[in-house]
């Protein structure tokens, strides 16, 4: 039921932008489920044929988690600044994801290879943190780079840096996510 319910949130949240007729009434949302009134992080990720085409979100819980996946929905599709907004004919192609984040840890680390032995592969999501460098990979991105010493090299570059960065001993993060995705067009609005 949370997974149908989250989903439709961020679904409807999208259609809204096309047709103002698709409406969340979240006073009646929130009194019927009212986890949705409690503090969350989200993530709302598009791909379009299995290839990313927007995936906006907060690494830090700051406000409910209705009005979270609503932002986040609404930048995913039409904020994302490495894709141009969502156009109606890609619906029948998209399939949509909603990620609810667990509060990030420190990982405690010695060096490198120390590193590499305390991330948990295809569970854990990273955040690196140093100065200014900063960059988050979902535990979903396990499944295009399944290598720790891969996936954190990337990890760098999305940050803006680069792989050196670890001699720096950079602060990391870890959290693990509640994900569920669906074809958009299966997806009923609320």
């Amino acid at each position: 039921m949370l997974d149908s319910l989250l989903l439709r949130i961020a679904k409807t949240a999208i259609l809204h932008s096309f047709d103002p007729k698709y409406q969340i009434d979240k006073a009646m949302l929130i009194q019927k489920y009212p986890y949705l009134e409690q503090e969350a992080a989200t993530f709302v990720t598009l791909d379009y044929d299995k290839t990313l085409r927007g995936c906006i979100g907060s690494i830090i819980a700051h406000r409910s988690l209705i009005d979270d996946i609503i932002s986040n929905a609404v930048s995913a599709a039409f904020h994302d600044p490495r894709f141009s907004p969502l156009h109606v004919s890609e619906f029948s192609h998209l399939d949509l994801e909603v990620s609810v984040l667990s509060t990030p840890k420190i990982l405690e680390y010695d060096n490198f290879d120390d590193l590499l032995t305390k991330i948990r592969p295809h569970i854990d999501g990273l955040i690196l943190n140093e100065g200014v460098y900063r960059g988050t990979f979902l535990p979903q991105v396990w499944e295009q780079l399944p290598q720790p010493v891969q996936f954190l090299e990337h990890l760098s570059y999305k940050a803006g840096a680069n792989p050196s960065i670890y001699k720096e001993h950079p602060a990391i993060y870890t959290y693990t996510v509640d994900a569920m995705q669906e074809k958009f067009d299966a997806i009923l609005p609320i």
